[in-house]
């Protein structure tokens, strides 16, 4: 950025503030001393240096004129409103149709941005993110300080140059400075795009960076959305896969606002009993790997019935080669949190069970998903693993009738880590791992 140097003026403005304080009979001292006037014209170009060069513009060079003559209740107004300009224009940037959207506030046009008041101003940019929460403390403070002592209206004191140093500071480093702003998306050309077709590679990661770009609470909205597409039973496949597509390029960046958003739209299928919406929202929620962020009463029943069903198939004609999808499915579960606490056992019972197989073999294309799990087991659910022989079921029938099965079993422990082996099962698994 170029440097700016303003020129000396402290000799000049010197004997021009005398003569015309003299010629009106007033005081000298009701305007700032020289002193003040020196050390504000000679820190205004550090200050200054924040502002982008395309921001200098007229209000700045006004201020300018005002300090070096020691009016620094002009001067603060001049960069206020400065700034006042330059916050409309940034909420014009982000999107003034899409402001509407985000704030439900009907035909929200720039006549309507003209008229608000910079208390409101403040508060509409802070709700988009065009400023941070610092920056709205510290501009709020400046919108108090401008309407109390400044010229635009009587003043209730004076400020000096410290304090209009202090000033200017605020509006360059939060209204003026060169920050990079979000840009809002529009709500109606997002949803007709994803209800349009497919996404291309490069459709997706545009809207993608669009999604990214926008502000939290934007962004919250936008997510809900997608869901709600997703979940949507009138939906085509092709607008749920770009919504799921969306969510997952942008999962690392969910806020916990964000997850408990989407848990209470969930929680909110449940309750009305809307089966079809309530399913798909399982569905999106094990999609993005999720699925332990719900309650824990629906998590026990995913895992049980998926336990349930990987059983019946096992016990069924031609198990071997319909376990496969099956022992998959449980896998990727089993992958996505801890399994509760109750529903340990039919989880244990069932891998094992399928692991070790019947008399006449195992499921081969399943055996790797099986063991998987097993090696992924919790201390507990090693515990329970372990006492699964002396137990009486279909698990320890098996392996005492049958070689192959009880060799199985010993292949699991095997597998298991050591170091995962409570201290109350360590006899155990010395007992099958030998």
């Amino acid at each position: 950025m170029s440097k700016i140097e303003l020129p000396a003026i402290i000799e000049n403005t010197q004997p021009t503030l005398i003569a015309i304080t003299k010629a009106l009979g007033v005081p000298r001292d009701l305007l700032a001393s020289d002193d003040e006037i020196e050390n504000a014209w000679e820190s205004l170009p550090r200050l200054m240096k924040k502002i982008p060069p395309e921001l200098r513009t007229e209000g700045l060079a006004k201020m300018c004129v005002a300090v070096s003559t020691g009016l620094f209740d002009s001067a603060i107004n001049y960069i206020w409103n400065s700034s006042v300009i330059e916050l409309r224009d940034k909420v014009k940037r982000f999107g003034l149709n899409v402001v509407e959207q985000v704030t439900d506030r009907s035909n929200f046009d720039e006549r309507v941005l003209l008229e608000m008041k910079d208390a409101e101003l403040l508060t509409l940019c802070l709700k988009l993110n065009l400023i941070t929460e610092d920056g709205y403390f510290f501009l709020d403070q400046c919108r108090d300080i401008r309407n109390n002592f400044s010229a635009a209206h009587p003043v209730v004191g004076q400020i000096d140059d410290s304090e209009f140093l202090s000033f200017v500071n605020r509006c360059a480093k939060y209204a003026l400075g060169n920050e990079n702003n979000p840009v809002g998306v529009n709500l109606q050309a997002f949803i007709q795009a994803l209800k349009s077709g497919r996404f291309e590679a490069e459709q997706r990661k545009q809207w993608v960076k669009r999604v990214k770009r926008t502000h939290e609470a934007q962004r919250n909205l936008l997510l809900i959305t997608l869901h709600g597409i997703y979940c949507d039973p009138d939906g085509n496949e092709k607008s749920r896969l770009n919504a799921i597509d969306i969510c997952s390029a942008i999962q690392d960046d969910f806020t916990p606002k964000n997850k408990e958003d989407l848990i209470d739209k969930h929680a909110e299928y449940a309750a009305k009993g809307d089966d079809k919406r309530h399913k798909a929202s399982q569905q999106f929620f094990e999609k993005l790997r999720m699925l332990a962020l719900l309650d824990e009463n629906e998590w026990h029943a995913l895992i049980s019935n998926t336990c349930k069903k990987l059983i019946g198939v096992h016990q069924s004609f031609d198990n071997f080669y319909n376990e496969p999808p099956f022992a998959d499915r449980l896998l990727e579960l089993s992958q996505q949190g801890e399994i509760p606490d109750t529903v340990k056992n039919s989880f244990v019972n069932a891998i094992v069970m399928c692991a070790i197989g019947n008399q006449w073999g195992t499921s081969e294309s399943a055996y790797g998903s099986y063991k998987k799990m097993v090696e992924g087991f919790s201390p507990s659910e090693i515990q329970i693993m372990l006492q699964l022989p002396d137990r009486k079921s279909i698990i320890s029938q098996r392996i005492k009738s049958y070689k192959r099965c009880k060799n199985k079993f010993i292949d699991l422990v095997k597998s298991l880590e050591s170091a995962s082996v409570p201290t109350n099962a360590k006899t155990l698994y010395k007992k099958w791992s030998v």
